[in-house]
């Protein structure tokens, strides 16, 4: 493990993992006692309240995460992680003292859409503290596992707790873990935006993000990757237990065991990533990723009529394999495909398209099977992730970040600056140290570099396809 604790030497980037860490452990004790306080509140209909709980979270994550990306500035990142942590603790800790239905959907919007401005603000911190391309692929590596880690621990610490205590202390604990994490943000050193381009429209920094993504074919082809990992991981986490209830008969262990071979898988692909995309490129990893979930969901459906046991435990690994090798390496493609000012509306407009394709993804993992059948299920998926995987690479043909050869009109513009290819310009005396803002001209030019679409590359060169 020594290619990726390395980085946890940076005193920086060791607190913040820690504080990942600890509030993952609580979020997981919290999926769980959530289940009891609501099967305590609304008895049978407590699958009814699950689902409209977490359909909230999709809501919150999809539409809350833009929204407080534009309006952080980009100075105070740091205040408004613990900020946002101490709004989650004061969330998680008033759910004991829930006696109605409506208070649960309350309180979890208001976690949800705090964690929707923590996660993609916390994720464009960690590659501002690597210099090396390296190190934050190990850095990715790592929160991957922790994701991985307890997703396979929390069920099982979960049962041995509650031996001894009640649900309840659940919330207290994850609250707690809160708390923790807003400690260690605040001993972090969280870099602050070199530029933060106050004079933009709310209209710019809503939709930023979303016009790199939509604008940059690498990352339309990452976008077709999550729906096929959206299809893939769906159709685990909703019908593994139909699969192994239903259609093999076995019991709540077995089940147990099936998800956490596919945790096993995903946590294998996490260790393996950053020699891998060192060796092969994102793109190679990523789509390699992407044929291993096709194949899982394929043979799956090709063998569900005689499907067994031994066989749902050789599959679920390697769908949890694909799953970590498409998801770890996407970090590095979109820190290679945004500037560092704009990199945090990226992640966001990243964190909410990517949870609209769950949002797709899990009712008809749940709905279909009912209506269709599950085997004829397993083959719409499968046709659904291969629809995906051809469009992924339509739109991202080949890895290329090389120089591309641009020509840029004149313009006359006013935003914060600093001077470099994009910006020489005389001065008057009067506009201050860099980075700085003023009116100025940009002279018609052609020239070479790794384009990045930005206020000065707002359309993709028709030539290229990276």
């Amino acid at each position: 493990m020594q290619f990726s604790l390395g980085v946890l030497k940076h005193s920086d980037y060791r607190k913040l993992y820690a504080a990942q860490v600890i509030a993952l452990a609580g979020t997981g004790l919290t999926t769980i006692a959530l289940a009891l306080l609501a099967y305590e509140l609304a008895g049978e209909a407590a699958g009814q309240v699950l689902g409209t709980a977490l359909t909230l979270k999709m809501i919150a994550y999809i539409f809350i995460a833009p929204v407080i990306s534009a309006i952080i500035p980009g100075q105070l990142r740091k205040q408004v992680l613990i900020a946002l942590d101490v709004v989650r603790a004061l969330c998680v800790l008033a759910l004991p003292f829930v006696t109605e239905i409506w208070q649960i959907y309350l309180l979890m919007f208001v976690l949800n859409a705090a964690s929707a401005g923590f996660t993609p603000t916390f994720q464009s911190v960690i590659p501002q503290l690597f210099e090396k391309d390296e190190d934050y692929t190990k850095a990715l590596s790592l929160s991957r596992m922790a994701y991985d880690l307890e997703n396979l621990l929390s069920p099982t610490i979960a049962a041995l707790l509650l031996v001894f205590v009640s649900f309840e202390s659940f919330f207290v604990a994850n609250g707690v873990a809160f708390l923790i994490s807003a400690v260690l943000v605040a001993r972090a050193t969280v870099p602050p935006l070199a530029l933060d381009n106050v004079k933009d429209s709310l209209k710019r920094k809503l939709t930023q993000g979303f016009q790199i993504y939509i604008k940059t074919p690498r990352l339309r082809g990452v976008f077709a990757l999550y729906f096929l990992v959206a299809f893939a991981g769906a159709m685990v986490i909703v019908n593994s237990v139909m699969l192994v209830r239903e259609q093999l008969g076995l019991g709540e262990s077995e089940l147990a065991f099936a998800m956490a071979a596919f945790g096993s898988g995903s946590l294998i692909a996490a260790f393996l990533v950053p020699k891998l995309a060192q060796r092969f490129g994102d793109r190679r990893v990523m789509f390699a990723g992407a044929f291993v979930l096709l194949a899982g969901v394929l043979i799956t459906a090709l063998m569900f009529s005689g499907l067994s046991y031994m066989l749902l435990l050789l599959v679920w690994p390697f769908l949890g394999l694909g799953y970590s090798l498409v998801q770890t390496p996407a970090g590095r493609v979109f820190k290679r495909s945004a500037n560092e000012e704009d990199l945090p509306k990226l992640l966001a407009a990243q964190f909410a398209l990517s949870h609209a394709c769950w949002l797709l993804a899990y009712p008809m993992a749940g709905f279909l099977p009912s209506a269709l059948g599950m085997g004829a299920t397993l083959y719409a998926f499968a046709g659904l992730s291969l629809l995906a995987l051809i469009v992924a690479k339509l739109f991202w043909p080949k890895e290329s970040y090389a120089p591309m050869t641009h020509r840029h009109d004149e313009v006359y513009h006013d935003h914060v600056h600093f001077h470099g290819d994009h910006h020489q310009h005389d001065h008057e005396g009067w506009e201050g140290p860099e980075p700085h803002t003023h009116p100025h001209k940009h002279d018609e030019i052609v020239h070479s570099h790794s384009f990045k679409i930005d206020r000065h590359h707002p359309v993709w060169p028709s030539h290229s396809a990276g």
